[in-house]
């Protein structure tokens, strides 16, 4: 009886501590399919997706590995990663930029609905043009 109770609490504890993380942690086409259309690519590599965020639309919390953003349109953004307090992006049409593996959300604050491309950039094995 004692062995069963310890191992209950156990796996309670687990669930909730998975729980919480994944509050934090989630993928961004589950927890924001309103501005995650759809995924463009996805290989053992990489996974591209088209992002289109309404003037005062707001991203829910999710998780990105390192990644690439492609700016569509101009907009601004409002950022706030986990722990952190919020930034403000002025973001221009054409502009690239790399992004290392963060948890956060977002708000469109600007006047127009923004438009970008996120690459993910997946851990996998080496290629052999990796190694050159």
């Amino acid at each position: 009886m004692k062995t069963m109770k310890i191992t209950s609490m156990l796996l309670l504890l687990g669930l909730f501590l998975t729980l919480s993380t994944n509050v934090y942690a989630q993928d961004p086409m589950t927890a924001a399919p309103n501005a995650y259309k759809k995924v463009l690519l996805e290989n053992e590599k990489v996974r591209v997706m088209q992002i289109e965020i309404a003037p005062g639309e707001v991203v829910p919390w999710h998780s990105h590995p390192d990644h690439v953003i492609y700016a569509l349109t101009d907009g601004k953004l409002e950022i706030t990663e986990k722990d952190k307090a919020a930034t403000v992006a002025e973001i221009k049409a054409g502009e690239a930029m790399f992004m290392p593996a963060v948890t956060h959300t977002g708000k469109n604050i600007g006047e127009t609905t923004l438009k970008l491309i996120v690459t993910e950039l997946k851990q996998g094995k080496a290629s052999k043009m990796d190694k050159m």
